[in-house]
């Protein structure tokens, strides 16, 4: 048995057991290794951080988890239903770009890439995202979805009340989503989509989902115009953010957001959630659309994601693209 998948079954077996403990003969007997394997699959996971109480005829009980960023240990919070090719880099030049790279090369996908940091981070525009390595979430999802290209605008709102779904839930903040693609917390800025995509005439060769978001401030706080415009959940909840169990739960969020994208039409669903988690919603707003600037009120999304924006008191007028400022109130 490959050492990855022994070391990823011990790992999630233990997670299991909780405060229990599991015999080393189980174990064993589970891997169709002998008790001394096991016991040096052990010692190797204590390297990576892991830390394992060992009681004779009683077996091991995890004490202790890695609170860097770790594969197996996101792996093994998956759930069965989002399991993925998991690739884990220290450093890289953009997520987005390493997995279009692999998507272009024929890897299998679901593909996520996740980074502890990154070099020429980005998002919409080619704006630097700013990815050092201190505990935030860089990653990309890649997938080859088997819909038309004409649905492709309504997948990044669809990840962002997502997203907005899995902020509010997990550190209890109100999160919101600023169109098209900001996810906002007491509004400021907590994270970003960029999505990208191969097209042909007519289909989706390979899609790329990239998502930063801030679960940490930086080391000396932000500095600049950020200290008014970003935040991280980590503050908005007043908690420390579990960095491996947050990215699980991000990947199994988007993989199963994704996999109802393309199964069927989540329109529906979408004009709920977008109604629930919009941050701009009745509010006054400046587009910059091209070179031109349209203020009106934010009136919310069509089917087909784009914004909707009353202008002097008229009808909803439909903006496919463009950059939102609001209005200070």
């Amino acid at each position: 048995m490959k050492t990855a998948h022994a070391d990823l079954t011990i790992i999630r077996t233990l997670l299991d057991a909780g405060d229990d403990f599991v015999s080393g003969s189980s174990l064993a007997d589970t891997l169709g290794l002998s008790r001394v394997a096991i016991w040096q699959h052990m010692e190797k996971l204590r390297e990576q951080g892991f830390a394992f109480e060992a009681v004779r005829s009683r077996g091991y009980r995890l004490t202790a988890k890695p609170t860097t960023l770790n594969a197996l240990l996101i792996e093994a919070r998956l759930p069965a239903a989002a399991r993925c090719t998991l690739v884990a880099l220290d450093t890289v030049d953009s997520t987005n770009d390493e997995a279009m790279r692999r998507a272009a090369l024929g890897e299998a996908t679901p593909l996520v890439v996740i980074a502890r940091e990154q070099t020429r981070g980005r998002g919409r525009m080619g704006r630097t995202w700013v990815s050092e390595p201190n505990g935030n979430l860089y990653l990309t999802f890649a997938l080859r979805p088997e819909v038309p290209p004409e649905r492709l605008a309504t997948i990044t709102p669809w990840v962002g009340v997502n997203l907005c779904a899995l902020f509010s839930n997990y550190g209890k903040v109100d999160a919101r989503i600023k169109w098209p693609n900001d996810i906002l917390i007491n509004g400021r800025k907590a994270g970003g989509i960029l999505t990208e995509a191969r097209i042909d005439a007519d289909r989706i060769r390979d899609l790329v989902i990239g998502c930063g978001l801030n679960l940490t401030p930086p080391a000396g706080g932000w500095q600049g115009e950020l200290a008014e415009r970003a935040i991280s959940i980590g503050e908005a909840a007043a908690a420390p953010v579990d960095l491996n169990h947050f990215a699980a739960a991000v990947i199994s969020r988007v993989l199963t957001a994704c996999r109802t994208f393309q199964d069927g039409d989540c329109s529906a669903e979408l004009a709920a959630q977008w109604q629930r988690y919009d941050a701009l919603v009745d509010r006054t707003i400046t587009l910059l659309h091209g070179r031109e600037e349209i203020t009106g009120i934010a009136a919310g999304i069509d089917t087909d994601g784009s914004l909707l924006l009353r202008v002097n008191g008229g009808a909803p007028q439909r903006f496919r693209a463009g950059e939102v400022t609001i209005a200070k109130k």
